[in-house]
């Protein structure tokens, strides 16, 4: 079982995007959901180019800050970095490490406020 395939997979359900950089900002994956969102800029075009091609100054400073600080120490993985209040998700950047907790990249990772509406294992 070819693990990357079964991984790639479950990230693609996701229903928020998740865009995934290495170390040197360059955009290595995006899930379905973001390259659907972020198709006004190239969607999955953008694999493969710099995060600061799509992102304000004032962004990739804080994206900057951030992995920086995922660089001060290997427990820092996960920062807050937004709450949209339109979709009631928190937005934070976290920290990519490898087996010997090295950071190789980072990614964006939405969370959803809104309670679950439907009883548990519903499947109809």
């Amino acid at each position: 079982m070819d693990t990357l395939k079964l991984l790639e997979g479950l990230v693609n359900t996701k229903q928020s995007p998740i865009v995934i950089c290495d170390i040197d900002y360059r955009i290595v994956f995006m899930n379905s959901f973001a390259a659907e969102k972020y198709k006004k800029y190239g969607g999955r075009d953008m694999v493969g180019k710099p995060l600061s091609l799509f992102c304000s100054t004032e962004t990739m400073s804080k994206v900057n800050m951030v992995v920086e600080w995922f660089k001060e120490g290997r427990s820092n993985n996960i920062v807050f970095a937004a709450h949209k209040e339109e979709t009631n998700e928190d937005f934070y950047v976290t920290a990519i490490r490898d087996e010997n907790q090295n950071l190789i990249g980072f990614s964006s990772l939405y969370e959803n406020r809104t309670p679950e509406q439907n009883e548990a294992y519903r499947m109809d």
